[in-house]
């Protein structure tokens, strides 16, 4: 259902890791960057690119959404009162493609967004296209009955790469999910290190 297998993976191997946990991600087999000189020894980052590295791996991590919605993000958090990084990472782990992804009914986060722009998902019974929709604790989510036949939606739910996070609770006989809380930086089952500190930094210069 993705189409951007390709581009998700160079950007696994442009950051160095295995940012999804996948199997399938290229970095298992060779772990330095794409092209002709990606063998070449990394030089030591700058602060700067400390900062950009961390937002381009939390950027991507969450589909490689748009600068400006990740922005926009980083500005919401920015205005809300407590911790920025936590209140920005809460904000991510709200969008409906983000829960789909959490839920184990998509195997990406790229897939999980088609999903939802193709019409394929419910909230609290309506019809839902936006895969940024920010879910509210206690929403209820349903996938509509033709993506629950669908080959990627059965091996996502049946897949042991990951678990469902204790903040989701998921029916995966009716295929419903809710988010019961909003979880702190360090509930999220990243599989590598986030920095959202240093993306905070970044955007605060």
């Amino acid at each position: 259902m993705s189409k951007r297998a390709s581009a998700k993976y160079k950007l696994d191997r442009r950051m160095g890791e295995n940012i999804w946990g996948r199997g399938k991600s290229p970095v298992n087999r060779r772990a330095y960057g794409p092209g002709q000189h990606g063998q070449r020894k990394s030089r030591k980052l700058s602060d700067y690119g400390t900062q950009l590295h961390a937002k381009q791996k939390l950027k991507g991590y969450y589909g490689n959404i748009t600068e400006r919605q990740f922005r926009r993000y980083f500005q919401e958090a920015a205005r809300k009162p407590g911790d920025t990084g936590e209140t920005m990472i809460g904000l991510l782990e709200r969008r409906l493609d983000a829960v789909i992804f959490r839920a184990k009914f998509a195997p990406t986060p790229f897939a999980a967004r088609q999903l939802v722009s193709h019409g394929h998902v419910l909230v609290n019974d309506r019809r839902t296209t936006i895969p940024s929709y920010s879910v509210k604790v206690g929403d209820v989510i349903t996938l509509k009955q033709k993506a629950r036949d669908m080959a990627l939606v059965i091996e996502a739910a049946k897949s042991t790469e990951r678990e469902v996070p204790d903040y989701c609770e998921v029916d995966h006989s009716k295929f419903t999910a809710k988010m019961t809380r909003i979880p702190t930086p360090t509930e999220v089952p990243y599989p590598v290190v986030m920095e959202p500190n240093l993306v905070i930094e970044f955007y605060s210069r």
